[in-house]
């Protein structure tokens, strides 16, 4: 609503209680009671609190919050918070006027794939939803040219873009994990074979069993690989696999929603438009018309300019209904929109923290298989450190002797 500028009448004339004027976008005076939410051309008796003579532009409103009906789109004047609206009227004198208060309405929004927006030169920035959080529910309302600059790409679709890649790279996650499964498995297989290799079976004494225990530790150690692989697999790559698995089928869900949204605001934006044509085509036909009884006064011209004009009042009265429906449609996707990227932000970071708990879960394992790798060597250490060499020698001598008799000189 704009405000009736120093000079007019508000400031010469007393309305009764009340009721308020304002300037519509063409700078015609109407009146509103604020009681009522009814509005009307013809300005309030002063002594009745009603219009002097109540016209066909008169409605009544449903109640109004802060200038806005209960529903969320604005009140009456033909002027809402997201479009510029045209009322017609029956003063010839205001048909296709261009007054500086509809230029100004045109100029404090612009609209974008049929969304409408507040115009950054006439308005202060707005309020965050989520100040310093840089959460998804405050940027990414506007539209944004793809990577080729074909076309556009909608702030939302970019999100479900983003969902859908940590999707795939949760994905990725998991295969490189059973890729990893599959080197422990392989390695584990190669330890058992050479722990039970042949190769210098036969060496004896302590060092012997040394040798033997060398040996016995591969397997040990294999088994340990093969504990690590099967935890890899139950406790990191099937989790990452196997959460969400119906994400892409819930987000196709999503999209469809937040897409009928649009594609509905879409067609309630054409029908304003449709409207807005009607309405200045009725406009044009009643100046017409007032211009031909100016110039011949005759019984049909006015009944023309009375069906012109009642043709041009149920063209503004239409593209109102278009304008409310329209603010309808927009403050549903709103509030979907905040909605629906909240649940994305949620899902997010649900999703990086759960891989962040599984790659912890994979270091964590990775640690426990080095502690048992070195528990296989433990007893190779001690019985290394008991490796005797004279005490073999002693073994093996009373095992294989032969006499201890020496060979004497022969006598002639």
């Amino acid at each position: 609503m704009v405000p009736p500028p120093p000079g007019e009448e508000s400031q010469t004339v007393v309305l009764p209680p009340g009721w308020q004027s304002y300037l519509s976008p063409q700078g015609r005076r109407y009146y509103v009671n604020t009681a009522t939410n009814e509005t009307t051309w013809e300005r309030p008796s002063s002594s009745s609190g009603i219009p002097a003579s109540p016209g066909p532009h008169r409605s009544s409103l449903p109640p109004t919050v802060n200038g806005y009906h209960t529903s969320g789109t604005p009140a009456h004047p033909p002027e809402t918070a997201h479009m510029s609206v045209r009322k017609s009227t029956g003063d010839s004198q205001n048909l296709g006027s261009s007054s500086p208060s509809k230029k100004q309405s045109k100029e404090n929004t612009i609209t974008i794939n049929c969304v409408t927006f507040p115009h950054p030169d006439t308005m202060p920035e707005q309020q965050l939803l989520k100040p310093t959080e840089w959460s998804y529910c405050d940027y990414f309302w506007a539209d944004k040219k793809d990577s080729q600059g074909n076309g556009t790409v909608a702030g939302f679709e970019l999100l479900l873009q983003k969902q859908l890649k940590g999707k795939q790279m949760q994905k990725e996650m998991s295969e490189f994990i059973r890729e990893r499964i599959k080197i422990e498995e392989e390695y584990a297989k190669n330890l058992a074979k050479l722990s039970q290799n042949s190769l210098a079976a036969q060496e004896e004494g302590s060092l012997g069993e040394a040798w033997a225990q060398v040996k016995k530790s591969l397997a040990d150690e294999a088994e340990v690989h093969l504990k690590f692989s099967a935890k890899l697999h139950s406790e990191v790559e099937k989790p990452l696999m196997n959460f969400r698995e119906n994400f892409k089928k819930d987000m196709k869900k999503c999209d469809h929603h937040i897409a009928d949204l649009r594609k509905q605001l879409a067609s309630r934006y054409a029908a304003v438009e449709k409207a807005r044509k009607a309405l200045t085509e009725r406009q044009r036909d009643l100046e017409m018309k007032t211009q031909q009884l100016e110039i011949k006064l005759s019984n049909k011209t006015e009944e023309d300019i009375k069906k012109a004009r009642r043709k041009s009042t149920q063209a503004g009265d239409d593209l109102m209904r278009c304008v409310d429906l329209y603010n309808q449609a927009q403050s549903k996707w709103f509030e979907e929109m905040v909605t629906t990227t909240l649940e994305l932000e949620r899902l997010e970071v649900e999703r990086v923290e759960m891989i962040r708990q599984h790659l912890c879960q994979y270091t964590q394992l990775r640690h426990e298989t080095d502690m048992f790798n070195q528990s296989t060597v433990e007893p190779v250490d001690q019985l290394l450190r008991k490796v005797d060499p004279a005490k073999d020698r002693e073994l093996w001598v009373r095992e294989h002797k032969t006499g201890n008799i020496r060979p004497v000189d022969m006598e002639i």
